[in-house]
This record gives structure tokens, sequence and C-alpha cells, in this order.
């Protein structure tokens, strides 16, 4: 019922999400009107571009309507509780679409709505993104199984949800972060066990330059995540050396793609040089992270 964690789809679950978004990318027109009359709450504790804009306008084109909150618009601003405003909540609208600071939080609001709850990025996982770039990755190759991917930068939300996810497809992972900026273990344990069934390799290693050879896709985030403001000088520092720059995409495939969930911090872990290279698909993965939302929505909402 709810999407908070990677974790909540079976491994057929998340391949046949992927499957159905592809028909949804190619033949919008077949989908219009499939949830007429369906009503999305949108509680955004965070500032949101794509996250916002891709449910909205896939619920949207589904026939449905969205309705934006915040604290500042409803009685959590004064003091109501998580639970009582998801018991609310859920005798007006068909879902709620959470993007919270902590991921406790979302949590409560699953435990106490009869509606389905959708994770749109908490500070332990964003399962939408990982889920729509995996799309994206099989929109180039055809496949999953066998894909070398290479993240370098922080053990982030989306790192921890990367993982599961590619574990899961069967998608070599290797992640490159400097010491103590690592993934959480707990997900990293959870990705070995989950690869002993797909076959999926997975690497934690420090060495950017080790980690991109041979790469079939080279995948970044930002170094200072939202909520991280107060650690920024440190982490500048930290991660000095894990910029994705031409240095590094020299160590990957010769074809191989440059992703990025958005939005770029230019100059830092990324250049201009290569993330509007040929080789980028950023822009690609932006939009397919509308296609993925209405797959997801009509899953949640059928």
């Amino acid at each position: 019922m709810h999407l908070l964690s990677m974790n909540d789809l079976s491994i057929p679950g998340l391949k046949s999400l992927i499957l159905e978004t592809e028909d949804i990318k190619k033949r919008p027109g077949k989908y219009l009107d499939r949830l007429k009359g369906k009503v999305m709450l949108m509680l955004f504790e965070k500032p949101s571009t794509r996250t916002r804009i891709s449910f909205e306008t896939a619920i949207l084109q589904l026939g449905g309507n969205a309705i934006d909150l915040n604290e500042n618009v409803t009685q959590l601003g004064r003091g109501e509780t998580i639970g009582d405003s998801a018991r609310v909540l859920s005798r007006y609208a068909d879902c709620i679409i959470a993007r919270v600071r902590k991921h406790e939080t979302i949590r409560e609001l699953a435990q106490n709505a009869t509606i389905p709850v959708i994770n749109g990025l908490s500070d332990i996982e964003h399962p939408c993104q990982i889920i729509s770039d995996l799309y994206t990755i099989y929109e180039i190759k055809e496949k999953l199984d066998g894909v070398r991917l290479t993240y370098i930068g922080d053990g982030n939300n989306v790192c921890n949800s990367l993982l599961l996810g590619c574990a899961m497809t069967g998608v070599n992972l290797t992640v490159a972060s400097p010491k103590g900026y690592s993934p959480a273990d707990v997900f990293v344990r959870k990705a070995e066990e989950i690869s002993k069934e797909t076959g999926s390799e997975i690497r934690i290693i420090n060495d950017p330059g080790e980690a991109a050879k041979d790469a079939d896709f080279l995948y970044t985030d930002v170094w200072v995540s939202m909520g991280r403001e107060s650690e920024e000088a440190d982490r500048l520092n930290a991660f000095s050396r894990y910029q994705l720059n031409k240095e590094i995409v020299e160590f990957a495939d010769e074809d191989c793609k440059i992703m990025h969930c958005l939005p770029a911090h230019r100059g830092l872990e990324i250049t201009n040089d290569v993330i509007d290279s040929e080789k980028s698909i950023v822009w690609d993965q932006a939009e397919n992270r509308l296609h993925m939302q209405k797959t997801i929505l009509l899953r949640s909402l059928k």
C-alpha cells in the first residue's frame, strides 16, 4: 500500500514498474483520465522542483487533482500531530506524497493513514528517484542485469536507495566515498543480502578513479544535502577528490553515460564540461521522473 522505502517493493514488483513506465512514456494517451476524480495531497517540509512538479503534472495528466500542503497552511504548524493529521487527511483524499526532514515522520504518516503514503524524499531514502533512474538505465541499455554503475560522492539518501535498487535488479554497483561518508551499513548489508539472489555485485571503496574503471554509468549527487548545511566546510574539504570531471570520466567505458539526480552544484560535485557533454543523460533522468510518477500513482490508486 505504502512506498516508503525500496524495501517496500518486491523484486518482480520493481521490474514491473520499470516495464510499465516504458509503455506509459511511449503511449501517454492510453492513460488519460485513468485517475479521474482522484485527489493527491502533497505534504512537503523541504523545497522541491522535480519531485513536486513531476508528481503534480503526473496526476493532472492522468485526470486527477493535487492539493499542496505545508506547515504554514495546515494545523501541523500549530502543534497538531502527524498521526492526527494522517487520520483526517485520509478522509479527504486518495494518497499522500510526503517530502520530510526525518524518515520517522513518513513512518508515522503511514502508520496512521488509511490511504497510500509515498516517500517523495526523507533523510534516509529517495525511492521514487531511484526507481526512475533504473528505468532511465533500462531505457538506454534495454537491460539492467550486469550493467556497471558507479556512484561517486556522499553515501546519502539517494545512495541508500540506489544500493537497494541496484541489488534488486542485478545492476553491479560500486560506491566511492571519502572515509566517514560511506553509505549506512544497514543499507550495504541489505543490498549484499539481496545480491545473493540476483547476482548483483556491490562494492564500497574510497578511490574514485578505481571505482570509475569500466563503468557503463557514472552517477553523482550534491556533497551537502538539505539539512547538512552546517557541515558544508568539512564536506567540501572531504569531497575535493570526488568531483565528477573529465579525468574521472576517462577511467570509465568509452560509451559511459553521466547521471545526476539534480539540483547540481556545478563546479563542485560535477563540472560543466561533464554535465553538459554528449555523455550526459541528466535531463532524461529529470524527464523520466514524470513518467515513473505516473506508474507509481497508477499502482497506488488502482
